[in-house]
Protein backbone atom coordinates (compact mmCIF):
# COMPACT_ATOMS: atom_id res chain seq x y z
CA UNK A 1 0.00 0.00 0.00
CA UNK A 2 2.71 2.41 1.02
CA UNK A 3 4.38 1.57 -2.47
CA UNK A 4 0.97 2.21 -4.59
CA UNK A 5 0.80 5.95 -2.41
CA UNK A 6 3.90 6.62 -3.28
CA UNK A 7 3.70 5.95 -7.19
CA UNK A 8 0.78 8.67 -6.74
CA UNK A 9 -2.35 6.89 -9.12
CA UNK A 10 -4.33 10.02 -9.55
CA UNK A 11 -0.90 11.21 -11.26
CA UNK A 12 -0.57 8.75 -13.67
CA UNK A 13 -4.71 8.65 -13.93
CA UNK A 14 -4.32 12.37 -15.12
CA UNK A 15 -1.16 12.37 -17.36
CA UNK A 16 -2.77 8.99 -18.92
CA UNK A 17 -6.18 11.08 -19.91
CA UNK A 18 -3.87 14.22 -21.15
CA UNK A 19 -2.17 11.25 -23.57
CA UNK A 20 -5.60 10.00 -24.68
CA UNK A 21 -6.38 13.56 -25.41
CA UNK A 22 -3.30 14.09 -27.98
CA UNK A 23 -3.89 11.35 -29.70
CA UNK A 24 -8.03 12.26 -29.90
CA UNK A 25 -6.67 15.40 -31.72
CA UNK A 26 -4.70 13.24 -34.53
CA UNK A 27 -7.99 11.19 -34.75
CA UNK A 28 -10.02 14.72 -35.47
CA UNK A 29 -7.18 15.64 -37.54
CA UNK A 30 -7.51 12.55 -39.96
CA UNK A 31 -4.22 11.05 -39.00
CA UNK A 32 -4.37 7.24 -39.62
CA UNK A 33 -4.14 6.01 -36.25
CA UNK A 34 -0.97 3.92 -35.19
CA UNK A 35 -1.52 0.90 -32.66
CA UNK A 36 1.96 0.27 -32.06
CA UNK A 37 2.85 3.72 -31.39
CA UNK A 38 0.08 4.39 -28.85
CA UNK A 39 0.55 1.72 -26.46
CA UNK A 40 4.46 1.95 -26.99
CA UNK A 41 4.15 6.30 -26.01
CA UNK A 42 1.77 5.01 -23.54
CA UNK A 43 3.84 2.42 -21.67
CA UNK A 44 6.56 5.26 -21.93
CA UNK A 45 4.75 7.96 -20.08
CA UNK A 46 3.63 5.27 -17.34
CA UNK A 47 6.79 4.59 -16.99
CA UNK A 48 9.03 7.72 -16.80
CA UNK A 49 6.10 9.14 -14.31
CA UNK A 50 6.73 5.82 -11.73
CA UNK A 51 10.23 6.46 -12.29
CA UNK A 52 10.19 10.02 -11.70
CA UNK A 53 7.63 9.95 -8.76
CA UNK A 54 9.71 7.32 -6.69
CA UNK A 55 12.75 8.83 -7.42
CA UNK A 56 11.48 12.33 -5.45
CA UNK A 57 10.65 10.06 -2.20
CA UNK A 58 14.17 8.44 -2.55
CA UNK A 59 15.64 11.38 -1.80
CA UNK A 60 13.75 12.91 0.38
CA UNK A 61 15.88 13.59 4.18
CA UNK A 62 16.24 10.44 6.00
CA UNK A 63 14.26 12.38 9.19
CA UNK A 64 11.68 12.39 7.38
CA UNK A 65 9.27 9.86 7.98
CA UNK A 66 7.83 7.04 5.26
CA UNK A 67 4.91 6.54 7.97
CA UNK A 68 3.68 7.38 11.38
CA UNK A 69 5.82 5.80 13.52
CA UNK A 70 8.48 4.19 11.22
CA UNK A 71 12.05 3.75 12.21
CA UNK A 72 15.17 4.37 10.53
CA UNK A 73 16.00 1.48 9.32
CA UNK A 74 12.54 1.24 7.77
CA UNK A 75 12.80 4.40 6.08
CA UNK A 76 16.13 3.13 4.57
CA UNK A 77 14.97 -0.44 3.27
CA UNK A 78 11.53 1.28 1.96
CA UNK A 79 13.88 3.72 -0.13
CA UNK A 80 15.80 1.03 -1.21
CA UNK A 81 12.95 -0.70 -2.17
CA UNK A 82 11.71 2.81 -3.70
CA UNK A 83 15.12 3.29 -5.90
CA UNK A 84 15.10 -0.19 -7.53
CA UNK A 85 11.35 -0.23 -8.37
CA UNK A 86 12.01 2.98 -10.15
CA UNK A 87 15.56 1.86 -11.76
CA UNK A 88 13.20 -0.82 -13.68
CA UNK A 89 10.60 1.06 -14.47
CA UNK A 90 13.63 3.36 -16.40
CA UNK A 91 15.14 0.36 -17.80
CA UNK A 92 11.68 -0.48 -19.56
CA UNK A 93 11.24 2.84 -20.67
CA UNK A 94 14.55 2.82 -22.34
CA UNK A 95 13.81 -0.50 -24.16
CA UNK A 96 10.19 1.55 -25.39
CA UNK A 97 12.40 4.08 -26.17
CA UNK A 98 14.72 1.77 -28.80
CA UNK A 99 11.31 -0.34 -29.73
CA UNK A 100 9.81 3.66 -30.78
CA UNK A 101 12.83 3.94 -32.65
CA UNK A 102 11.90 1.58 -35.42
CA UNK A 103 8.49 3.43 -36.14
CA UNK A 104 8.17 5.86 -38.72
CA UNK A 105 6.59 8.49 -36.95
CA UNK A 106 9.69 8.66 -34.73
CA UNK A 107 11.02 12.07 -35.45
CA UNK A 108 13.23 14.65 -34.62
CA UNK A 109 10.34 16.33 -32.91
CA UNK A 110 9.36 13.28 -30.76
CA UNK A 111 12.91 12.70 -30.07
CA UNK A 112 12.97 16.70 -28.25
CA UNK A 113 9.67 15.71 -26.59
CA UNK A 114 10.98 12.76 -24.99
CA UNK A 115 14.29 14.58 -24.18
CA UNK A 116 12.34 17.29 -22.77
CA UNK A 117 10.46 15.10 -20.76
CA UNK A 118 13.56 12.88 -19.09
CA UNK A 119 15.19 16.42 -18.77
CA UNK A 120 12.38 18.02 -16.30
CA UNK A 121 11.52 14.91 -14.61
CA UNK A 122 14.72 14.22 -13.50
CA UNK A 123 15.27 18.01 -12.47
CA UNK A 124 12.06 17.74 -10.49
CA UNK A 125 12.96 15.05 -8.72
CA UNK A 126 16.77 14.80 -8.37
CA UNK A 127 19.79 16.49 -6.97
CA UNK A 128 21.25 18.58 -7.62
CA UNK A 129 18.48 20.91 -8.98
CA UNK A 130 15.42 18.95 -6.88
CA UNK A 131 12.90 21.42 -8.17
CA UNK A 132 10.04 19.31 -5.61
CA UNK A 133 10.97 21.86 -3.42
CA UNK A 134 12.00 25.08 -4.56
CA UNK A 135 8.78 26.55 -5.49
CA UNK A 136 8.98 25.81 -9.09
CA UNK A 137 8.08 22.45 -8.70
CA UNK A 138 4.43 22.67 -9.23
CA UNK A 139 5.08 24.33 -12.33
CA UNK A 140 7.05 21.38 -13.62
CA UNK A 141 4.92 19.07 -12.53
CA UNK A 142 1.75 20.47 -14.14
CA UNK A 143 4.08 20.62 -17.59
CA UNK A 144 4.85 16.98 -16.80
CA UNK A 145 1.04 16.18 -16.37
CA UNK A 146 -0.64 17.75 -19.29
CA UNK A 147 1.46 19.84 -21.88
CA UNK A 148 3.77 16.72 -22.08
CA UNK A 149 2.05 13.53 -22.46
CA UNK A 150 -0.59 14.92 -25.18
CA UNK A 151 2.51 16.20 -27.00
CA UNK A 152 3.97 12.94 -27.51
CA UNK A 153 0.71 11.12 -27.90
CA UNK A 154 -0.02 13.35 -30.67
CA UNK A 155 3.75 12.88 -32.66
CA UNK A 156 3.88 9.33 -32.11
CA UNK A 157 0.55 9.78 -34.28
CA UNK A 158 1.35 11.82 -37.15
CA UNK A 159 5.38 12.75 -36.78
CA UNK A 160 4.76 16.82 -36.96
CA UNK A 161 3.78 19.20 -34.69
CA UNK A 162 0.00 20.71 -34.78
CA UNK A 163 -0.68 24.17 -33.16
CA UNK A 164 -3.81 22.86 -31.54
CA UNK A 165 -2.38 20.79 -29.10
CA UNK A 166 -0.21 23.66 -27.79
CA UNK A 167 -3.79 25.33 -27.67
CA UNK A 168 -5.70 22.86 -26.00
CA UNK A 169 -3.17 22.26 -23.56
CA UNK A 170 -2.33 25.59 -22.51
CA UNK A 171 -4.98 25.85 -20.26
CA UNK A 172 -5.07 22.32 -18.71
CA UNK A 173 -1.57 23.40 -17.36
CA UNK A 174 -2.80 26.57 -15.49
CA UNK A 175 -5.78 24.15 -14.24
CA UNK A 176 -2.76 22.10 -13.23
CA UNK A 177 -1.21 24.51 -11.22
CA UNK A 178 -4.51 25.76 -9.55
CA UNK A 179 -5.01 21.63 -8.27
CA UNK A 180 -1.09 21.29 -7.45
CA UNK A 181 -1.67 24.59 -5.17
CA UNK A 182 -4.96 23.29 -3.24
CA UNK A 183 -2.50 20.13 -3.07
CA UNK A 184 0.32 22.29 -0.69
CA UNK A 185 -2.46 23.54 1.30
CA UNK A 186 -3.50 20.60 3.89
CA UNK A 187 0.53 20.01 3.71
CA UNK A 188 1.37 23.01 4.49
CA UNK A 189 2.62 22.51 8.68
CA UNK A 190 4.07 19.63 7.59
CA UNK A 191 5.97 21.41 4.67
CA UNK A 192 7.27 24.24 7.03
CA UNK A 193 8.17 21.55 9.74
CA UNK A 194 10.91 19.69 6.93
CA UNK A 195 11.42 23.17 5.07
CA UNK A 196 9.89 21.89 1.85
CA UNK A 197 9.53 24.78 -0.08
CA UNK A 198 6.15 24.40 -2.11
CA UNK A 199 4.59 27.33 -4.50
CA UNK A 200 2.22 27.44 -1.59
CA UNK A 201 4.94 28.79 1.35
CA UNK A 202 7.10 30.56 -2.02
CA UNK A 203 3.97 32.64 -2.16
CA UNK A 204 1.99 33.00 1.17
CA UNK A 205 -1.33 32.68 1.53
CA UNK A 206 -2.81 35.05 0.46
CA UNK A 207 -0.42 35.70 -2.88
CA UNK A 208 -1.51 32.08 -3.56
CA UNK A 209 -5.14 32.48 -3.47
CA UNK A 210 -4.86 35.14 -5.84
CA UNK A 211 -2.52 32.98 -8.15
CA UNK A 212 -4.79 29.91 -7.66
CA UNK A 213 -8.36 31.82 -8.74
CA UNK A 214 -6.06 33.87 -11.64
CA UNK A 215 -4.89 30.11 -12.92
CA UNK A 216 -8.81 29.37 -12.94
CA UNK A 217 -10.08 32.67 -14.96
CA UNK A 218 -7.10 32.81 -17.25
CA UNK A 219 -7.63 29.04 -18.56
CA UNK A 220 -11.07 29.09 -19.00
CA UNK A 221 -10.31 33.17 -20.86
CA UNK A 222 -8.10 30.75 -23.32
CA UNK A 223 -10.43 28.87 -24.43
CA UNK A 224 -12.75 31.38 -24.84
CA UNK A 225 -10.33 32.99 -27.27
CA UNK A 226 -10.57 29.94 -29.60
CA UNK A 227 -12.30 31.37 -32.56
CA UNK A 228 -9.45 34.38 -32.48
CA UNK A 229 -7.26 32.08 -34.29
CA UNK A 230 -9.32 29.64 -36.31
CA UNK A 231 -10.15 26.86 -34.06
CA UNK A 232 -14.23 26.37 -33.64
CA UNK A 233 -16.18 26.87 -30.23
CA UNK A 234 -17.68 23.93 -31.06
CA UNK A 235 -14.54 21.74 -30.20
CA UNK A 236 -14.02 23.82 -27.11
CA UNK A 237 -16.88 24.79 -25.30
CA UNK A 238 -17.37 21.12 -23.64
CA UNK A 239 -14.61 22.58 -21.60
CA UNK A 240 -16.77 24.72 -20.05
CA UNK A 241 -18.82 22.42 -18.62
CA UNK A 242 -16.44 22.30 -15.56
CA UNK A 243 -17.14 25.75 -15.02
CA UNK A 244 -19.35 25.49 -12.15
CA UNK A 245 -16.64 23.70 -10.07
CA UNK A 246 -14.29 26.11 -10.84
CA UNK A 247 -16.58 28.95 -9.32
CA UNK A 248 -17.33 26.65 -6.16
CA UNK A 249 -13.90 25.92 -5.80
CA UNK A 250 -13.08 29.45 -5.83
CA UNK A 251 -15.57 30.37 -3.55
CA UNK A 252 -14.70 27.61 -0.78
CA UNK A 253 -10.76 29.31 -1.45
CA UNK A 254 -11.66 32.67 -0.64
CA UNK A 255 -14.44 31.25 2.12
CA UNK A 256 -11.01 29.97 4.08
CA UNK A 257 -9.09 33.15 3.25
CA UNK A 258 -11.98 34.94 5.54
CA UNK A 259 -11.35 32.20 7.99
CA UNK A 260 -14.37 29.74 7.23
CA UNK A 261 -13.46 25.90 7.99
CA UNK A 262 -11.40 24.12 5.60
CA UNK A 263 -13.29 20.98 3.88
CA UNK A 264 -10.03 19.68 2.21
CA UNK A 265 -11.46 16.72 1.10
CA UNK A 266 -14.28 18.90 -1.24
CA UNK A 267 -11.77 21.20 -1.77
CA UNK A 268 -9.46 18.96 -4.09
CA UNK A 269 -12.40 16.80 -5.37
CA UNK A 270 -13.46 19.96 -6.95
CA UNK A 271 -10.15 20.67 -7.76
CA UNK A 272 -9.39 17.23 -9.76
CA UNK A 273 -13.09 17.71 -11.43
CA UNK A 274 -12.01 20.90 -12.97
CA UNK A 275 -8.93 19.33 -14.47
CA UNK A 276 -9.93 15.74 -15.13
CA UNK A 277 -13.28 16.53 -16.40
CA UNK A 278 -12.21 19.32 -18.60
CA UNK A 279 -9.84 16.49 -19.78
CA UNK A 280 -12.49 14.34 -20.53
CA UNK A 281 -14.62 16.21 -21.97
CA UNK A 282 -12.20 17.80 -24.72
CA UNK A 283 -11.19 14.46 -25.12
CA UNK A 284 -14.72 12.99 -26.10
CA UNK A 285 -15.50 15.74 -28.29
CA UNK A 286 -12.13 15.25 -30.33
CA UNK A 287 -12.97 11.68 -30.84
CA UNK A 288 -15.78 12.27 -31.58
CA UNK A 289 -15.87 15.00 -34.01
Amino acid sequence: MDIFRSIRPLQILLSTMTYLLGTAIASYLGIPFSNLGFWLGLGWVVLVQICFTLLAEVFRSVNEPAKVNDKLSERINFRNLLLLISGSALMAAVMLTLLMLRLEKFTLSTILFLSVTIILSFAYSVPPLRLIYTGFGEFVLAILLSFLPASLAFLLQSGEYHRLVGFVTFPLILFGLAWLIVLDFPSYAEDQKYEHLTLLRRLGWERAITFHNAMLIFGYGIFLLAPLIGIGLNLIYPALFTLPFALLQILLIRGIARGAPANWRLITATSTCVFGLTVYFITLTFWLR
